[in-house]
């Protein structure tokens, strides 16, 4: 028997027949008349496969790689909003586990007590951080009978989210520029950047440019000293975006975190090598004293009384509920195995890029100096540049970002590739070899290009700019 007619008028089955797939997308002003969610759903599918592939971009630090529980997870948390904890107690209770579980893997003195919040990203988490020395700072100033009104902080190269808290909280921001071949800020040279305005000093663990530690517990030593011979008493704060989840597991005798007692608080990305999905970072405080009681707020429209100390309102609980359940699907012992397996491919990855014979590896991925990461600069002058192999690798479906160091060594030149979960020995062999065809190619057709001709890359969420020409 033949098919039925359809019905003049009818739809078609096809959603590719439809007459809303006869059109463009929607981009201008809002729509007057809607479509099938089928058709929208496959019109913005269709749209996001413009996007590259999130496993192949190596300049991003976040988590491009989750579990199918973990991705059911998400699914059923769609719709918590974890600031309202009378109606979702038991989300609130996983934050609660996860801020003690943190605490304790970062040596705080009485993890059960010490105080610490989920946020929507390691950036958040930084700012509520920097605000809490503000305060505690302005409270010791005002108590000493001095002026608060010009406050600072002193830090090394670091992500743009600092430059972003001095600007929005109107704070002075004392970056020690990079000097000779120095790639972090050394302890060395806080104490002349300090004085009685300082209300802490950013150490960065982890750096985006080149993915190198600084040395926090030395910091800790000359800030010890400082308060000897001039009576300031200035407290470190810790960015530990990314290694804050590494260095516990891969290199436990690094003392960065509140072992050192000049550490009064630390932010890291969950997100990043956390391994939960986009959109939770978390800020620790060393002790409960150290947050001001000004910054936390108490509402009541929600149901019940409750605090809340985030610079955001409503925000979702699925990340903070994914990753509670990643810390105890995995445990000390997973995220070590994990996070060494990582390390593990970046020296395969570094030893891959050193054989080439055309590069000096910036950092091999050693656990005990930086991150997962593998970063280089050209060895001598070619007939091309790394702006120009960063854009033939992306006719592969690699993004590793080539880019200049921060300000006062923008005539250096980097490319770094990100090792994460989900990177294994054969991922990097794959980009191993498509770098030896790049720079085959690039032997036969020279380019140097500049940085906006390979993309205007952002490596730290800048704003693409291009470095000045020297």
């Amino acid at each position: 028997m033949g098919e039925t007619p359809r019905p003049q008028g009818q739809q078609p089955d096809d959603v590719y027949a439809t007459a809303a797939m006869r059109a463009a997308a929607p981009s201008a002003g809002f729509p007057e008349v809607g479509m099938g969610s089928g058709t929208a759903y496959a019109l913005v599918r269709d749209e996001m496969l413009l996007d590259g592939v999130a496993r192949m971009n190596l300049a991003t630090f976040c988590t491009t790689w989750v579990t199918p529980e973990a991705r059911s997870i998400m699914d059923e948390a769609l719709v918590k909003n974890i600031v309202d904890k009378d109606e979702y107690p038991q989300t609130s209770e996983m934050e609660a586990r996860c801020v003690r579980m943190l605490a304790e893997l970062w040596h705080a003195p009485s993890p059960e007590t010490t105080v610490g919040t989920s946020t929507t990203g390691s950036s958040e988490a930084a700012m509520l951080c920097g605000l809490a020395a503000k305060f505690r700072w302005r409270e010791r100033m005002r108590r000493a009978g001095r002026p608060a009104d010009r406050p600072n902080f002193v830090c090394g190269p670091v992500q743009v989210c600092w430059e972003k808290f001095a600007r929005y909280f109107d704070v002075e921001m004392r970056r020690i520029p990079l000097e000779d071949d120095r790639y972090v800020m050394t302890p060395g040279e806080i104490a002349p950047h300090c004085d009685e305005n300082t209300i802490m000093v950013v150490a960065n663990f982890g750096q985006t440019y080149t993915g190198l530690y600084e040395d926090v517990a030395t910091m800790g030593e000359v800030l010890d000293l400082l308060e000897q011979e001039r009576g300031l008493d200035i407290p470190l704060h810790v960015d530990a975006a990314s290694g804050g989840f590494l260095a516990p597991f891969t290199a436990p005798e690094l003392e960065w975190d509140f072992r050192v007692g000049r550490v009064k608080s630390v932010n890291a990305s969950g997100h990043k090598s956390g391994l939960a999905p986009i959109g939770v970072g978390w800020a620790i405080w060393r002790e409960a004293a150290d947050l001001p009681e000004e910054l936390v707020f108490n509402v009541s429209y929600l149901g019940g009384t409750m605090p809340t100390f985030n610079l955001n309102f409503s925000r979702p609980g699925g990340q903070v509920i994914a990753q509670y359940y990643d810390f105890i699907r995995l445990g000390r012992d997973g995220y070590r195995g994990v996070q060494s397996a990582l390390y593990d491919a970046a020296a395969h990855l570094a030893q891959g890029i050193a054989s080439f014979g055309l590069f000096d590896v910036i950092h091999g991925g050693r656990p005990d100096q930086g991150i997962a990461a593998v970063c280089w600069r050209l060895r001598s002058e070619q007939n091309f540049n790394l702006y120009a192999l960063a854009d033939r690798l992306r006719t592969r479906g690699w993004l590793v970002p080539a880019y200049p160091l921060a300000e006062n060594r923008q005539d250096v030149v980097v490319q770094r590739a990100l090792v994460r979960h989900g990177f294994s020995f054969d991922t990097a062999e794959m980009l191993l070899e498509d770098i030896q065809r790049s720079l085959e190619h690039l032997t036969h057709h020279p380019a140097v290009l500049t940085f906006e001709e390979a993309g205007s890359f952002s490596h730290n969420g800048h704003p693409a700019v291009a470095p000045p020409h020297r």
